[in-house]
């Protein structure tokens, strides 16, 4: 089955290091993350790097989710790669890209995801996973532009 994808980007005010340094500390993503999800880092280290694993739980549905993500790739200031090794998804790859504009830093995301569902998965995908990471994402659009002002 072919992966999804979604992309975002969004401007923030600040310097290059700066904005990146947000996003390398992890305890930054609860942050970030709706509340509905109820999202909890589990393990995390001090600092991201290559290799650097983090744990999360969250709820949907009422039901605790465990996640494992992998960071893949660390080439601070411009860019990181974050894969999960156990969770909700059959692939997540979520590619985090930053870049010196006029004004501050851009910061574009992009995830590549497969779900689970076989035949039925691009049903899913329209009717419920798409409206859902559009709402996290939107979510964390709003909170980064108040975070990094």
């Amino acid at each position: 089955m072919t992966p999804f994808e979604l992309n975002r980007t969004q401007t923030v005010p600040l310097p290059l290091e700066q904005a990146f340094s947000f996003f390398g500390d992890p305890s930054n993503l609860e942050a970030i993350t709706p509340p509905w999800l109820r999202f909890a880092i589990v393990e995390a280290p001090d600092e991201l790097r290559a290799g650097s694993r983090l744990r999360y739980r969250l709820r949907l549905f009422g039901l605790p989710l465990g996640w494992t993500t992998e960071i893949a790739v660390w080439q601070p200031p411009r860019r990181f790669v974050d894969v999960q090794l156990r969770g909700p998804y059959l692939e997540w790859v979520h590619t985090h890209r930053l870049e010196s504009v006029s004004g501050g830093t851009e910061i574009f995301d992009s995830v590549r995801y497969r779900i689970a569902g076989g035949p039925l998965a691009p049903l899913a995908q329209r009717l419920l996973v798409r409206r859902w990471l559009d709402e996290i994402f939107d979510f964390r659009r709003g909170r980064i532009a108040e975070l990094l002002r």
